[in-house]
């Protein structure tokens, strides 16, 4: 099995952001909220704060009940010592959860995750300025996916990134599988994105298409890509993917059959270094772009 581990990776970005904070003498400050008292979740966070602290990020982990998440993003919104924000989600597992989304100011949204950033991505505007200075946030999970594709050979160095692969995403959510497919038509691949509700294509320039199959976009696909978050979900198979199709498994839950591992060219089991990368990477952005004092940001052109 050809494997690529995404800590490898993701260790690459994170020292970056290292770098960058070290040689420029910046003080980032995230605030991050955890409202489940689910291990893995307290793991995930402490994971986070662990790679913000050794990137010299200051990072301070907040536990309000789920009814006080809302008046706590909004202290932070308001704080202006606070450069960032991070909420782990589920907090309640229902729409309010998209509600919550969007109360993050989006200048200090680490996780591209509210409308702001979400509008301008599924208008494919790549810029957040008229004078396109400022590149606009992509969400961290899905941008860590496109991050790892980049290192194999679906990705191409020349015209559009994925111009030419067609790619199966199974999950349609607006925090992961919703998103990437976008993500990935607009930088020209084929997806076909799929939910409890079947499938859809959707092309290059965002136009959605006919319904499709399973097994066919499958059979076609040069890139699979799983984060569904069920142990119900059946485990992609061998007989079904292309062979040396490169397959990404975003879920905390795996999502292929260990000959479908054996089959593809190159095999992804998780992402999460990789996401907390991108957090990082957008954490320095948007201090850059919004929380620098004028006169530094004018010395940055």
């Amino acid at each position: 099995m050809n494997l690529l581990d995404p800590e490898t990776q993701a260790a690459s970005f994170r020292e970056a952001v290292r770098a960058r904070v070290r040689d420029r003498g910046y003080r980032i400050e995230l605030r991050a909220f955890l409202s489940s008292t689910d291990k893995a979740s307290r793991t995930y966070a402490e994971y986070t704060r662990s790679r913000c602290e050794e990137a010299g990020l200051g990072f301070r982990l907040e536990t309000p009940p789920p009814e006080g998440v809302e008046q706590a993003i909004h202290r932070a919104n308001r704080d202006p010592g606070v450069h960032g924000i991070f909420v782990y989600y589920p907090v309640f597992g229902d729409d309010r959860d998209a509600a919550l989304k969007d109360l993050v100011a989006p200048f200090k949204d680490v996780e591209g995750l509210c409308a702001h950033w979400m509008d301008r991505l599924y208008a494919n505007q790549r810029f957040d300025d008229a004078h396109k200075r400022r590149k606009c946030l992509l969400p961290c999970t899905p941008l860590a996916v496109l991050k790892l594709l980049e290192a194999s050979e679906a990705h191409s160095e020349t015209g559009l990134p994925f111009a030419g692969q067609v790619v199966t995403v199974f999950n349609r959510s607006a925090v992961v599988g919703r998103p990437l497919a976008h993500m990935l038509a607009n930088d020209g691949a084929v997806v076909h994105s799929f939910d409890l509700d079947g499938g859809r294509t959707l092309a290059p320039g965002n136009a959605e298409g006919r319904a499709i199959s399973r097994a066919e976009a499958l059979r076609h696909s040069s890139v699979v890509v799983t984060a569904v978050p069920s142990r119900e979900f059946p485990l992609v198979r061998a007989q079904e993917i292309r062979p040396g199709a490169v397959c990404v498994n975003v879920s905390s839950v795996r999502n292929f059959d260990d000959d479908a591992m054996e089959r593809a060219g190159l095999y992804v089991p998780r992402v999460g270094p990789m996401t907390v990368a991108m957090c990082l990477r957008n954490a320095l952005r948007l201090y850059e772009d919004h929380h620098l004092p004028a006169e530094e940001r004018h010395a940055r052109g």
